[in-house]
């Protein structure tokens, strides 16, 4: 098979903040929206060929999910770990940073607890 994208869907209860969260506090760019009797989601780029696409009808946690809950973390892969967790940190997202022998992650959820990370790019 020859894949022209590959994406990512994420079905969330808490719908709207989500589409904040990974839109605004992330800053994904949106790249569509739907919203009619047929569709509720928006579309959010994750560079390259790759998207996430946020719908409706998931379920959220008021803290992180288990892997039972959900056996899924999103990493996000940065130039500067560290910098980017303060950045995260300004906007009120709490997040945990561990050093590990192969580099160096910060944890956080988004609105529903579902687990992501950030991880710094030149440690590979």
């Amino acid at each position: 098979m020859q894949y022209i994208r590959t994406g990512l869907i994420l079905c969330t209860e808490n719908y709207d903040e989500c589409v904040e969260f990974y839109s605004i506090v992330l800053e994904l760019p949106i790249l569509y929206v739907l919203d009619n009797e047929h569709s509720k989601l928006t579309c959010c780029d994750l560079g390259g060929d790759n998207y996430l696409m946020i719908e409706t009808e998931g379920s959220a946690s008021a803290v992180a999910k288990s892997l039972e809950q959900n056996p899924v973390c999103l990493r996000f892969n940065v130039d500067d770990v560290e910098k980017s967790a303060t950045e995260l940190q300004s906007k009120g997202v709490s997040v945990k940073l561990r050093k590990e022998v192969w580099g160096t992650v910060v944890d956080f959820v988004d609105p529903d607890g579902n687990r992501c990370s950030l991880r710094d790019e030149t440690t590979f």
